[in-house]
């Protein structure tokens, strides 16, 4: 018999609600720590010979969880599983299409179980399409969508966002807004419903503001070259004196003058920035100016002012950066917040 460990419920607003876990990596993890932090009974099953991949890798994204282990192909243990189901409002799997149908635990099985259970399922490809059984990481999914040709330096090839955007991004936000979105349904139906999340999915419909972008003929297809990706001598990164880094942001007229007011540069003196020919010069320009100082120096120097210029953190320093200490935020910190509940951690 398997024993349940560490179950935990929450204070949050979804305090209350019972989840399921089977354990997987990367985006079923972190969606299901998201909602453990906002208060859900989370419920891990793990196997039952405690194998997983990667297992350091989510030390982080399993807190708050009650774990059970169980052997998914002993059908007195797939039993024992969907007792569980019975009594939970959440399922979120991570198997490749037609595992859980294969090994007994597939939606109709559990939903005929649970008519009110929200079935969530989280894949690369989705349960259907010619790719669907076909393995993949993040760096497939953003190749496939389009994301990631967006990324890069003007004349390099394209350079993968660790795995932000495909398996956080694309799949445990979207993973996410379909488990409660079908929550909020059956708050008036009684019924439960499959989700049936897809990384291509979510990160193709992230790509709206780009596809807006350049219908609108202000996107080009060269990496490096646009407003967003790098290319705008005041939207991008310059390098140090010490080899740090520090980010500029300053889209806006305001925060652009206050960005070459704080460089101590002459703006009449400066090529017009609304034109992307005179962006080369700009960029030699502040790189020269950046260079001869280090990071820390200048994010003091520009501390107060409009110009949208911040130093480049490792995790390691962002988590003693004071405004990350002023509100208990910073890498891995529960998020978002809410009145009457504070954010902590299980």
């Amino acid at each position: 018999m398997a024993t349940t460990e560490g179950r935990s419920c929450g204070t949050g607003p979804l305090s209350g609600l019972r989840v399921v876990e089977l354990a997987a990596i990367g985006p079923v993890p972190f969606a299901c720590m998201i909602l453990a932090d906002l208060g859900a009974e989370v419920i891990r099953v793990d196997r039952a010979d405690g194998r997983r991949s990667f297992e350091q890798w989510h030390r982080e994204l399993d807190r708050g969880r009650g774990r059970i282990a169980l052997d998914l192909k002993n059908p007195d243990d797939v039993t024992e599983l969907l007792a569980l189901v019975e009594s939970s409002d959440v399922l979120v799997e991570g198997f490749r299409p037609g595992v859980a149908e294969r090994l007994g635990i597939g939606p109709d099985v559990c939903l005929g179980r649970n008519p009110a259970l929200v079935y969530a399922r989280m894949t690369g490809w989705g349960q259907d399409g010619p790719l669907a059984a076909a393995p993949g990481h993040d760096i497939n999914y953003l190749a496939l969508t389009g994301a990631l040709d967006a990324i890069g330096e003007a004349g390099g090839p394209p350079v993968v966002p660790v795995n932000f955007l495909g398996d956080f991004g694309g799949g445990s936000m979207f993973l996410l807004a379909g488990v409660l979105a079908a929550l909020y349904e059956r708050g008036s139906t009684g019924a439960g419903r499959v989700v049936d999340a897809a990384i291509v999915d979510g990160v193709g419909a992230m790509l709206g503001m780009l596809v807006g972008m350049r219908s609108a003929g202000q996107w080009r297809h060269e990496r490096g070259t646009n407003l967003l990706d790098g290319g705008a001598p005041f939207y991008t990164c310059y390098a140090c004196a010490d080899g740090g880094y520090v980010a500029v942001g300053a889209l806006e007229e305001r925060f652009y003058t206050a960005l070459v007011h704080g460089l101590g540069l002459d703006a009449a003196a400066l090529p017009d920035r609304d034109d992307p020919l005179n962006w080369p010069a700009l960029r030699r320009e502040f790189a020269n100016r950046f260079a001869g100082r280090g990071r820390d120096d200048w994010a003091r120097h520009f501390e107060g002012t409009e110009a949208c210029v911040t130093p480049v953190l490792s995790a390691a320093e962002a988590a003693s950066h004071p405004h990350h200490q002023a509100r208990g935020s910073g890498p891995a910190a529960v998020a978002p917040r809410f009145s009457r509940t504070p954010a902590e951690l299980h």
